[in-house]
């Protein structure tokens, strides 16, 4: 007979979100004319802009012409789009990349899941708790997480972030060889000052580890201490993979198009004495295992860097910034303690002191109709806490908070 992964079968089911879905499907059952409206939703609700629909357009018109008819593309993904986002993403920051450090993808998530089988399976891993729980799973079905103990994995290299160390990770007492982080932070919002990253970019070279840096809400950032890229700071590009995405930045969750940033100058051990290349590896891997972004959707993302793209996703930011602002507000005022929401679309609220994540979750969704997400979820550390996501329609955000008053 067959048989499946074992590692596979260590995954826990994703008891979060089906529990919520269970909950919410019972809440509607019983509350027929009640209409739900979601804070704890991690998509987009606002539609593509103009100018990101004109070139979507144009280019499906393309492919109705032989002359201009696009059939495989490069797995890297095309060079007009990889130019643009050397040119607009990180040159205009003052870092030096070329378009062959680009790789572009269908999404963020299936980049992060997948860069992890560049590694040895005996690498040890870290990751901040509470985490996207991405970064644990996908090295859990490859064999790096042993065995799970309670609540966590014994082979992962956990890192609290908690109020008491400001929600910034201190460095693991274990050498990890992978570290995950993400900024602005998914779940809690929180985000790394300048000096803050270089310390992890210090750690890195110093302790020979590399850093996946998932920089998917880096457009959320209005602090000017708040780095936008990791290779803002020296010597990243020595020790650091970044993630990035059009998901969230320009509202690309139903289009799919994000991008991998993989220096050259980024190499690990061969086993063997020697060095090898990140940058080879990733290549190598895309061209055996992956088609490449469709042609119509690069040209879309392309749009996004058009002065009028940049005017039209500018303006959506700035609505879920409001929302977020809002919110923060709103929760405060109930006298709960609220992290996140200034350079970030989330926020990361602390539950009263007469209930857990999961019970807040239900008087949220008794009292008021609307849904979070416990904060449990994500890891050991996110007890105690809920997340709110600002991506809500305006209508809906400003009715949530009217609702969330009258619990006051």
């Amino acid at each position: 007979m067959t048989t499946a992964n074992p590692d596979f079968l260590k995954l826990q089911s994703n008891y979060l979100f089906a529990d919520i879905a269970r909950k919410v499907a019972a809440y509607k059952a019983a509350h027929p004319a009640e209409r739900v409206i979601s804070l704890g939703i991690g998509d987009v609700t606002r539609p593509l802009p103009p100018a990101i629909l004109t070139a979507l357009h144009q280019a499906v018109d393309e492919m109705g012409e032989a002359a201009h008819f696009r059939g495989y593309g490069p797995e890297q993904g095309y060079d007009f789009l990889r130019s643009r986002i050397v040119e607009c993403d990180y040159a205009a920051r003052g870092v030096s990349l070329s378009a062959d450090e680009v790789f572009i993808s269908d999404g963020a998530k299936s980049d992060i899941g997948n860069f992890q089988e560049l590694f040895a399976p005996d690498s040890r891993v870290a990751v901040t708790d509470p985490v996207y729980p991405v970064y644990v799973d996908s090295n859990a079905m490859a064999g790096r997480a042993g065995e799970m103990r309670g609540k966590q994995w014994e082979r992962i290299i956990y890192l609290p972030c908690t109020q008491a160390n400001d929600f910034v990770p201190d460095f693991p007492q274990t050498r990890p060889d992978i570290i995950y982080l993400c900024y602005p932070n998914n779940p809690t919002g929180s985000v790394l000052s300048r000096a803050a990253l270089q310390a992890w970019v210090d750690y890195a070279r110093r302790e020979r580890c590399v850093i996946l840096f998932d920089s998917a809400y880096e457009a959320f950032i209005t602090d000017p201490d708040v780095p936008h890229s990791i290779y803002e700071l020296d010597g990243a590009q020595e020790v650091a993979v970044e993630f990035r995405s059009f998901s969230k930045t320009a509202g690309f969750t139903g289009l799919r198009c994000a991008y991998t940033v993989v220096p050259k100058a980024l190499q690990i051990g061969d086993g063997q004495g020697g060095k090898v290349s990140l940058n080879a590896l990733w290549n190598r891997r895309q061209c055996t295992k992956y088609n490449g972004c469709p042609y119509i959707v690069q040209r879309a993302a392309e749009a996004v860097y058009s002065a009028q793209g940049q005017q039209g996703i500018g303006a959506i930011i700035a609505g879920y910034q409001r929302n977020a602002s809002l919110l923060r507000s709103a929760v405060s005022a109930m006298g709960l303690t609220v992290y996140g929401g200034v350079n970030a679309p989330y926020l990361w609220v602390g539950v009263p002191s007469d209930t857990d994540s999961w019970g807040f979750f239900d008087r949220l969704l008794q009292q008021a109709a609307l849904i979070c997400t416990p904060g449990a979820g994500f890891g050991a550390a996110g007890e105690g806490y809920v997340r709110l996501t600002a991506f809500g329609a305006p209508e809906d955000t400003q009715e949530a908070i009217e609702r969330l008053r009258r619990l006051c």
